[in-house]
Order: C-alpha cells, then sequence, then structure tokens
C-alpha cells in the first residue's frame, strides 16, 4: 500500500468513524475466506459493512475524534464493523461469534461512548431499528382494536336480550 492508498483509507476511516452510529471491533482468529465471505453478506443483509484495515491506519483516523479511546481495542488481526442503526453490526457480529469461536467481538463505540466486549453485547441484545417499528405500529394498532371491540360490545348484549325476550314470549 503506497502513501496514497494509505491516505485514502485513513480518510475512509475518518468518514465512518464520524458517520456511523456504532462500530464493533472483532479480532479474526482464523476465518478463512468462505466464512469471511459470508460474514459479510450477513452484515450486508442487515445494512452493516465489515472492514479490514490496517490498526495503524485506523489509530490515525481515530486520532482526534470523540472515540480516540477506540484505539486500544485495535491490536492484533482486527476488523471494524459498522453501520447506521445501532444495533445491526453488533448483532450480526455477536451471533457469528456464538457460532465461530475463531471471531472474537473486542469491543466498540455507540454515540461516542467507548463499549467493552459485554456492552457490545448488550447492544446486540436490543431489538434493530425493523423490530422497534414493528413494536410501534402494534401499539398504535392495539387501541383502535380494543376501541372497536368495545364499541361493538354494547350492541351485542342488547342484541341477545332482545333475543332472549323474543324466545320468552
Amino acid at each position: 500500500m503506497d502513501r496514497t492508498q494509505e491516505e485514502e483509507m485513513v480518510s475512509l476511516l475518518k468518514g465512518v468513524f464520524d458517520a456511523s452510529a456504532s462500530i464493533v471491533v472483532v479480532r479474526n482468529l482464523g476465518l478463512n475466506v468462505t466464512e469471511m465471505t459470508d460474514l459479510r453478506n450477513k452484515m450486508r443483509e442487515q445494512g452493516a459493512t465489515l472492514k479490514v484495515a490496517k490498526n495503524r491506519l485506523a489509530r490515525l483516523a481515530l486520532d482526534g475524534t470523540k472515540i480516540e479511546g477506540l484505539g486500544e481495542h485495535l491490536t492484533g488481526t482486527t476488523a471494524l464493523g459498522y453501520s447506521d442503526d445501532v444495533v445491526a453490526a453488533a448483532k450480526v457480529l455477536v451471533n457469528y461469534a456464538k457460532d465461530n469461536e475463531k471471531l472474537e467481538i473486542v469491543g466498540g463505540t455507540m454515540d461516542d461512548a467507548i463499549l467493552d466486549v459485554a456492552g457490545v453485547r448488550s447492544l446486540a441484545a436490543l431489538p434493530g431499528l425493523d423490530e422497534l417499528r414493528g413494536m410501534i405500529v402494534g401499539l398504535l394498532q392495539a387501541p383502535a382494536g380494543k376501541l372497536a371491540s368495545i364499541t361493538q360490545a354494547p350492541a351485542g348484549q342488547l342484541a341477545r336480550v332482545f333475543s332472549a325476550y323474543g324466545s320468552q314470549g
């Protein structure tokens, strides 16, 4: 990698660090090409990205940012998972690490806060953006359904009373 390419990579990483809602640092402990491709595809399906970058360049990109402390996690063969959805990258990487011991969660960030491994796992346990949207729609629909059943109940009760009087006569 020549100097120009390194400068472009640092610039790209600065953009990632500034724009991403969350970043997860993972350590690759021997994933082969097929496994990495599978992981990248899973990340892409959830709107997240997995980027392998030289630790030195990532630390340069972190200099002067609010998440400069993330550089402590950049040791060994690392990769960065990031997304605009706060939990998407963490969710995919934590789930993948459960099934594959060759991937280790190291740490991460969320809203300028540095997270340890437990923090990343807690972040992954939260519902995603799509799940939250579904919950909100369900909450909004529930009162309307209850209102409809309540307004129909008195009419049904009157019909049963009239039916009972009719059957007596």
